[in-house]
């Protein structure tokens, strides 16, 4: 069963339930809105940015903004205002998702060539340590998108929509990843894990677009048809 929650929005991206509400960035009206259960809709931020631009929360609730094509990673402060909290203009690349860890660590990936040369596959993670210090945790990825962190921080888990593949890495205690291995095989965009540990993404079926619970190793444990319009706003493009 699903039912339309939000309408007439131009490109809804990085969707997050946070504090009892749907947050999500708002791409063409650059804003991070917030949505309750009965459609009551909130400008959370208006981001000084073009697309892309994705969200997620320190361990102390203060909003995060990855704005992608500076490659800077903004912090919403108690006054509203958007602040920087990292430049990642080293990496030398446009950024995409974000995800962080109960620690404060923030892993931001990027390097989302649409147009590859063929066999490339230039898309990366990088990490942002409490301290503001910036580095590349990993490389080699086929257009990353959807990230998430197992509750207990142990495994990042992200999607690489080029390889049609769920990836997961461990993570170690100085959020450095390592042991790379397919999480799932299959299709994926923006991924959220559930409290049984299955993934939710927006993918595909036999029978055409659906968002799909997968567990470890590729079981599709449910599959909700979705049509063509609300499909590509969950996917944004």
């Amino acid at each position: 069963m699903n039912e339309v929650l939000l309408s007439g929005l131009k490109i809804g991206e990085s969707a997050r339930w946070h504090n009892g509400r749907l947050w999500l960035a708002h791409w063409g009206a650059a804003e991070v809105l917030a949505v309750d259960l009965a459609g009551n809709i909130e400008v959370m931020a208006r981001v000084p940015t073009t697309i892309p631009f994705s969200i997620d929360w320190l361990p102390d609730g203060r909003l995060l903004v990855v704005a992608g094509p500076q490659s800077r990673l903004l912090r919403q402060e108690p006054d509203g205002s958007l602040i920087e909290h990292a430049d990642l203009s080293g990496l030398r690349s446009k950024l995409n998702e974000i995800v962080v860890d109960g620690h404060g660590n923030v892993y931001v990936n990027g390097g989302t060539d649409f147009h590859p040369a063929q066999g490339a596959t230039p898309g990366f993670v990088a990490l942002v340590t409490p301290d503001g210090a910036v580095r590349g945790v990993a490389d080699g990825l086929a257009f990353p998108n959807g990230m998430a962190i197992s509750p207990d921080d142990s495994t990042l888990i992200v999607a690489e929509s080029f390889a049609a593949t769920l990836t997961a890495f461990d993570i170690g205690p100085d959020g450095s990843l390592s042991n790379r291995r397919v999480w799932a095989p299959v299709m994926a965009d923006g991924i959220v894990l559930d409290a049984e540990g299955a993934v939710w993404t927006p993918s595909w079926t036999q029978t055409g677009p659906a968002c799909l619970r997968v567990a470890e190793g590729g079981a599709v444990l449910d599959a909700i048809p979705l049509d063509r319009a609300g499909f590509a706003c969950t996917l944004g493009g």
